[in-house]
């Protein structure tokens, strides 16, 4: 401008930023600058999301009114309703930024527009939004009414409010009516001529329903339902209507003598009436009569008659009073007469049937008829007979058990409970030669629930000669070949099909044979059942088990109790499945198996009084290391099979000399047999000195022995298990591949001065003998007590004790404290001589 003012027309929200503005003075050379920032403010825009919003009034409903705004700075947003600025509380919640308004709990009320402000520097804008609320249908008037028969009419009135307007219709049982119908009291299901006894006028939220002409029958519950596009509201009124007593019912009875009939009087009465009988203008019962009962119920009243004679037959009155009138009405009692006879039509035979069709009585006598006779014979002979129950509508009657090729005369009558009628007229048939039987009849039973249908045939003539069987052949509708032929013995009159398709139509024929050839096929076409969408519920009254799965649990329990037997067995006699397995794959005999073998070879002690007892040298250590062992260890070959007894101070002499004689004369022969006898006995001792010694070498006789390999056994300073001398017998098996030859070694008894430095062992050579029995001393292992080795050519040193080949030396170094000497008795009764007891 010429002032030197910038002026922006037009502005816009990207002329915003930083202006520059330069001022200079050219004389003097001089220049300013100053930096100027504009802002541009925005009008706020607002845009409603949805101008029209609707809501149901009075079901706890909320509405949602949302405005978005835009503009700089953010514009701040308000709402109004019928100029009223709108605050958060109980009725009304916003957001964050004011955008969104929720009216909880809508009313009617609360219809109307709203209006969204939005404010800022710039100014303010407005957005109008519109809340219709509608409104369920509400009745909220309606009365009972009571009239009296023959009035000229009654207006029943209902009034409800509702948004939209609801509209008002009116029911009486199954009949509707609306407005402008005109109706008249007929049938529900029927519309005859109007005669304009009942008119619906409606007039905004009111309708009138008024019915002309008051009967007794318009009487009961009207239902006035008022509906619109929201939902509808029902009420019931009910129309009581008074009227005198009306009476219904037959108006004759049919009995005879000596049976008693009831004559019933229905009686319709509002309010209700009192009901009399009376016969010839008197009350009944009178001081007279005996054989007559009066029964009362609220709306029948009996009365009993049982007659005597031709006198009880007759009229009498049921007499009906309330407060509106009194209605009568007269009932006869008449006296039954048997039927008369019945019409044979004609009579169709067979091989050994024949089928009679006949009409019904002209007459019944009064009283339903109960039985038909039929009596058939051969022309000249008695008249044989069959009492056959009554049906309704029933017009044939089959006769059975005829003889082929015979003429035959037939009649019938008919039986009520009065007596049996009159016979008709005979009529004469002939059967027919023996021949195939009759097609049987056939029938279906098909149940939803499982696609399985049973057939069901009704065995007709046959053929006078028995049936044989029944043949029975099915197929589907849409395919063309038959399942295989199923035969039915004679006696059965059903099959169930299985394995049927769903939603399928089936034939089946069944034809009847007898010696004669086969029957014509009866045929039946049947529909299988819907495929059940779930798995059909069990019957309440069945078992609740399939098949399969009862056989399940048969097996279940049968493999329970062979268990139980088999383990029965294992414990008790050691024999069974379970006792194979645990010898085959766990490499166990079973609880109890080694005392059964224990006792076995007690046994054979017994009758063997050869044997002789087994001595087992121990050290102390060990003996008090299986004491401490924490708890009882199962024994084995080399354990003591009773407990230690005390050592008196005489006791080590007196053990020495029992053994001495024993050692020399069998420790060749016992060694082999306590590795193969678990009953055998056992001898603890115990040796010690103050200085060990060394034993003389033994020698073995190398032309009884298998290999005469001398073995050398030195104790190690501290042994942990002491040498063991077994004189059992060798086992007569055959010797294993490259076995370890036996070494014996002579085991002397200590000194009888047991308080000496030191205590040796006198050597014992081994005799010759014919059965290759050798001596061997070894010092079991922890791992394999007695083990020979399997190498003849190395040196072995195992617990104390050093092998060498080649030697004929067996040294032994005993390193004990104390002397003790054990010996456990022989399970058998008697003592063998070589113990003793210490």
């Amino acid at each position: 401008m010429a002032n030197g003012h910038l002026q922006i027309r037009g502005i816009k929200k990207t002329d915003e930023g930083t202006y520059n503005c330069e001022a200079r003075v050219m004389a003097r050379g001089e220049i300013d600058f100053r930096m100027m920032k504009v802002i541009v403010n925005v009008l706020p825009t607002i845009r409603a999301r949805q101008s029209d919003v609707n809501a149901t009034a009075d079901i706890g409903n909320s509405a949602l009114l949302a405005c978005d705004a835009d503009g700089f700075p953010e514009p701040t947003v308000t709402w109004a309703h019928n100029d009223i600025v709108l605050e958060a509380g109980d009725k009304y919640s916003f957001n964050e930024d004011g955008s969104e308004l929720v009216i909880k709990d809508v009313k009617k009320v609360d219809e109307g527009d709203y209006t969204c402000i939005a404010q800022n520097k710039a100014g303010e804008k407005t957005e109008e939004v519109s809340l219709t609320v509608f409104v369920q249908p509400k009745i909220t008037y309606w009365s009972n009414k009571t009239a009296s028969e023959f009035d000229e009419g009654v207006t029943l009135t209902c009034e409800a409010w509702g948004d939209p307007t609801p509209t008002i219709s009116w029911s009486f049982g199954n009949r509707i009516f609306t407005e402008g119908e005109q109706a008249s009291w007929t049938r529900p299901d029927k519309y005859e001529s109007l005669d304009r006894n009942i008119v619906v006028r409606s007039h905004a939220r009111v309708s009138s329903l008024t019915l002309k002409n008051i009967q007794f029958t318009y009487a009961g519950q009207y239902l006035c339902t008022a509906s619109n596009s929201i939902g509808q509201d029902n009420q019931p009124m009910y129309l009581e209507v008074r009227y005198a007593p009306k009476i219904m019912g037959s108006v004759t009875v049919y009995t005879w003598e000596g049976n008693p009939a009831n004559i019933s009087c229905e009686v319709e009465a509002h309010p209700g009436a009192s009901v009399v009988w009376f016969r010839d203008g008197l009350q009944l019962p009178t001081a007279n009569t005996t054989n007559m009962k009066i029964y009362n119920t609220a709306a029948v009243s009996y009365l009993e008659i049982t007659p005597d004679s031709h006198n009880d037959f007759g009229s009498y009155n049921c007499t009906a009073t309330n407060v509106m009138g009194t209605e009568s009405k007269e009932f006869l009692l008449i006296q039954a007469e048997v039927p008369s006879s019945p019409e044979i039509q004609q009579v169709e035979p067979f091989s050994s049937t024949a089928v009679i069709e006949f009409d019904e009585p002209d007459s019944i006598g009064g009283v339903p008829i109960i039985k038909y006779r039929v009596q058939w014979r051969l022309p000249g002979k008695a008249w044989n007979s069959k009492e056959y129950n009554a049906e309704d509508d029933m017009i044939k009657i089959t006769i059975t058990d005829l003889k082929p090729d015979t003429t035959y005369e037939v009649k019938m009558s008919a039986i009520n409970g009065k007596g049996e009628g009159e016979s008709s007229l005979s009529s004469t048939f002939k059967t027919q030669p023996v021949r195939e039987p009759s097609a049987p009849k056939l029938e279906v039973k098909v149940e939803n629930s499982r696609n399985s249908p049973k057939v069901i045939w009704v065995k007709q003539d046959d053929g006078g000669s028995p049936i044989i069987h029944y043949l029975v052949r099915y197929k589907a509708k849409h395919v063309s070949d038959w399942k295989p032929e199923i035969r039915v013995p004679f006696g059965n009159d059903n099959i169930q099909l299985r394995g049927l398709e769903w939603d399928t139509e089936y034939e089946v024929r069944v034809v009847a044979v007898n010696l004669h050839g086969r029957s014509q096929p009866g045929f039946l076409s049947f529909r299988t059942a819907l495929e059940p969408t779930i798995i059909p519920g069990t019957p309440s009254g069945g078992s609740g088990l399939s098949t399969g799965a009862i056989v399940g649990i048969l097996i279940v329990v049968f493999f329970l109790l062979l268990v139980a037997v088999d383990v029965t067995c294992y414990f008790l006699n050691k024999c069974g499945l379970l006792m194979c397995i645990a010898m085959n794959f766990c490499g166990k005999a079973g609880p109890g198996a080694k005392g059964k073998d224990m006792e076995e070879g007690k046994a054979a002690f017994t009758k063997d009084e050869s044997k002789e007892p087994i001595v087992e040298v121990r050290t102390e250590e060990e003996r008090t290391a299986n004491q401490e062992g924490g708890g009882p260890t199962e024994p084995n070959e080399t354990t003591p099979l009773t407990e230690p007894e005390p050592a008196a101070a005489d006791t080590t002499p007196m053990v020495v000399n029992s053994l001495s004689s024993a050692v020399a004369n069998s420790a060749a022969d016992s060694f082999s047999t306590a590795q193969s006898s678990p009953a055998s006995e056992s001898t603890t001792l115990t040796t010690s000195t103050s200085t060990p010694a060394k034993a003389p070498p033994a020698k073995s006789d190398s032309q009884n022995s298998p290999a005469a390999n001398p073995v050398s056994l030195n104790a190690r300073a501290q042994p942990d298990v002491g040498p063991l001398v077994d004189l059992s017998e060798t086992p007569k098996v055959a010797p294993l591949s490259n076995p370890s030859p036996p070494v014996s070694d002579a085991v002397s008894p200590p000194s009888a001065n047991a308080d000496g430095p030191q205590s040796q062992l006198d050597s014992v050579k081994a005799p010759g003998s014919a059965q290759n029995k050798d001596l061997l001393v070894d010092g079991p292992t922890k791992d394999a007590p007695g083990a020979p080795s399997t190498d003849s050519t190395a040196p072995t040193q195992n617990d104390g004790k050093t092998v060498k080949d080649g030697s004929a030396k067996v040294e032994t170094e005993v390193k004990n404290a104390t002397a003790e000497v054990k010996t456990v008795p022989n399970q058998a009764p008697q003592m063998n001589g070589n113990e003793s007891k210490a």
